[in-house]
């Protein structure tokens, strides 16, 4: 029997991105997604609930991350669950539960990076696999194999 592990969020970062680099020199972006929910009583009062979600990026996606999103940014996030554990500074053991992101869509990009494609189709959400095909400078691609 098969599984499943997936993640589809849309909310608000909660700070800017951060980016930094494995010992290997992988990039890797951290920031946190806030999604809110709401729903009314039974006594008929509006109740709210926020969480939030750690999110990760890796690679390409990790350094188009940073360059294009910020505090408050909306977006749409695909990804799946991991859950690690770790050694807090203070020594206490601690279980950890990340979003890791396969994809990323701007729903309200405002950077710099974004403005030609956002000038070309006003009022449409940009995917991140869209700004890397917009500059190609920045994209390392691997020589295609000859095949024999």
């Amino acid at each position: 029997m098969r599984s499943l592990n997936r993640v589809q969020l849309i909310g608000n970062l909660t700070r800017d991105p951060e980016l930094g680099k494995t010992d290997g020199g992988i990039s890797v972006c951290n920031f946190s997604v806030a999604t809110d929910r709401s729903w009314t009583t039974e006594a008929g009062v509006r109740k709210e609930e926020t969480e939030f979600h750690r999110t990760i990026a890796w690679q390409k996606l990790a350094e188009i991350c940073v360059e294009l999103l910020f505090k408050g940014s909306k977006v749409y996030v695909d990804g799946r669950l991991s859950t690690r554990k770790f050694t807090g500074k203070d020594g206490i053991e601690r279980i950890s539960t990340e979003v890791i992101a396969n994809d990323v869509i701007i729903l309200s990009p405002r950077r710099d990076a974004a403005e030609p494609l956002l000038a070309e189709r006003p009022g449409e959400s940009i995917k991140v696999a869209e700004v890397i095909e917009e500059k190609p400078e920045k994209i390392e691609k691997k020589p295609e194999e000859k095949k024999e």
